[in-house]
């Protein structure tokens, strides 16, 4: 044990005097200080989703039912943009996001918010925003595409495709929209044909080819630029019981190039 005379001189020490200073008083802020805060982490909040949106993920939602069984009206995805980087540019098989290349949307389908919080949250990228449409690409650019063989199968450069694990069944051909008795198209260089996973009720590059009175969809250039293309399609979000990666089917990789 310490000897009494040097307890005595601890105890008295000169530090035994500094205020004890607590946790909670040092770092206790003012209602300035943490409104300041708020506001900074909420702007860089805001900027790294900008960010993000421009440059990497997108939420977009469904609709129309043109991408049945698959995509239902309504559905929640999220659309990748790293994969076009550059020169990169959509591979058949993939569905993806695109804007609308000239008449292809109705009013209704061009539907977006336009005022309130889900205005200002889709021009950020946390809600999704209308004004574009989701299809599947059939036909790059140089590829001849042809309906139908005597399955009513479409071709690609010759390979007929076995589109049945994801297209809605259908009753005479898988391009109705442009006419079972038969039409083919070219795509032209820096383009795309697409086509809905439901193939009788979808306003796609088939319906566009569509010509005297096979069809009652509108006249106009069947084709899409891909300088049109936002993203591909990887993820079903919502609803959250059908959520699913989306995968470009096995089928496309037996196409030959044109």
């Amino acid at each position: 044990m310490w000897p009494e005379t040097a307890r005595s001189r601890w105890d008295n020490h000169p530090l035994d005097k500094v205020p004890d200073v607590t946790r909670d008083e040092a770092g206790k802020s003012s209602p300035a200080r943490v409104a300041v805060e708020t506001v900074v982490l909420v702007l860089v909040a805001v900027v790294l989703a900008v960010v993000v949106k421009t440059f990497f993920v997108q939420a977009f939602y469904i609709p129309s039912g043109s991408m049945e069984p698959g995509l239902k009206v309504n559905d929640r995805i999220l659309v990748e943009k790293p994969s076009y980087w550059g020169s990169q540019s959509p591979s058949r098989g993939d569905v993806i996001v695109f804007k609308d290349p000239g008449g292809w949307l109705t009013p209704a389908d061009d539907a977006r918010p336009t005022t309130g919080l889900a205005s200002v949250l889709a021009k950020i990228g946390l809600y999704p925003t209308g004004g574009h449409l989701v299809k599947r690409v059939i036909g790059v650019g140089g590829d001849k595409i042809v309906c139908c063989d005597d399955q009513g199968r479409i071709s690609v450069n010759g390979q007929p495709l076995d589109e049945s694990s994801y297209i809605a069944p259908q009753a005479s051909c898988n391009g109705p929209m442009a006419g079972c008795d038969g039409w083919s198209a070219t795509v032209p260089k820096g383009t795309l044909f697409v086509m809905g996973d439901n193939r009788s009720n979808s306003a796609d590059s088939s319906c566009h080819l569509a010509v005297n009175g096979n069809s009652s969809c509108p006249s106009g250039d069947p084709f899409v630029p891909v300088s049109d293309v936002v993203g591909k399609v990887f993820s079903l979000v919502w609803p959250a019981g059908d959520a699913k990666w989306i995968k470009r089917p096995a089928d496309f990789a037996k196409i030959p190039n044109p």
